[in-house]
């Protein structure tokens, strides 16, 4: 049975799936806590990673090493950089890349870490689960397209338009690629679930805090309908 690694970088993120959750055992890690459990019929662990590329990876490397986690979910908000998806909107991860690794210098794509993929692509299961779930609870308002993650807050119309000019992305944030690449280094299947807080420009500021909340809470109940589709699925 999938036992899924649920990430969400700030407790709004993971605060409801944490309250869900049966059976639960906290433990804490590298200033982690771990809430273990089962959510809608399925093992997991739900953890709050804290901010960044670098709390994300650690806290990716730990579900692995400690929580023997078979499939990773990583939840959340972003900034959109399309006009296809406005405030509210859901984006499930085709892939995910850096918008702020910079080794064109010595001959690497921007966005690429030496001897790594360009992009790291999600598991094409857990994408199908993550969009079928998406739509079930907001219908009509999901798309499917790349990450582009870097440790900025993305909230200039000119930071948007570099980004999205060397991703091609659909969104920014700040964790995803992080645990992207650490699933990848340990060979368990991925997704990114993005909920769209904020238009990514000079509008950012103002839109981020009044929209983070219902965003999260969006996200939340799209990764627990999806693990309910994950748990049917494997019960069949």
């Amino acid at each position: 049975m999938t036992k899924l690694g649920i990430i969400g970088a700030m407790d709004v993120e993971v605060a409801a799936l944490k309250g869900k959750m049966e059976k639960p055992v906290l433990s804490k890690r590298a200033g982690m806590e771990f809430c273990e459990g089962v959510l809608e019929g399925l093992p997991a662990v739900v953890v709050q990673s804290g901010v960044g590329k670098v709390n994300a990876a650690m806290c990716a490397q730990i579900l692995c090493d400690c929580f023997g986690v078979t499939a990773i979910i990583n939840t959340g908000v972003a900034g959109s950089l399309c006009n296809d998806l406005d405030i509210g909107d859901l984006l499930v991860s085709r892939d995910a890349m850096y918008h702020d690794v910079d080794c064109h210098f010595v001959d690497y794509p921007v966005g690429m870490v030496p001897g790594m993929p360009l992009a790291f692509e999600a598991d094409d299961t857990l994408l199908a689960y993550a969009f079928a779930a998406a739509e079930s609870v907001n219908p009509g308002h999901t798309k499917i397209g790349r990450v582009a993650s870097g440790d900025q807050f993305v909230c200039q119309t000119e930071q948007k338009a570099r980004i999205t000019a060397v991703t091609m992305a659909m969104c920014t944030e700040m964790e995803g690629t992080a645990i992207a690449q650490t699933a990848f280094r340990n060979a368990v299947p991925f997704v990114i679930l993005r909920a769209i807080s904020d238009k990514a420009d000079d509008s950012a500021q103002m839109d981020y805090p009044t929209f983070e909340a219902i965003a999260a809470d969006r996200c939340a109940r799209v990764t627990m309908a999806m693990a309910k589709c994950i748990r049917e699925a494997e019960d069949e």
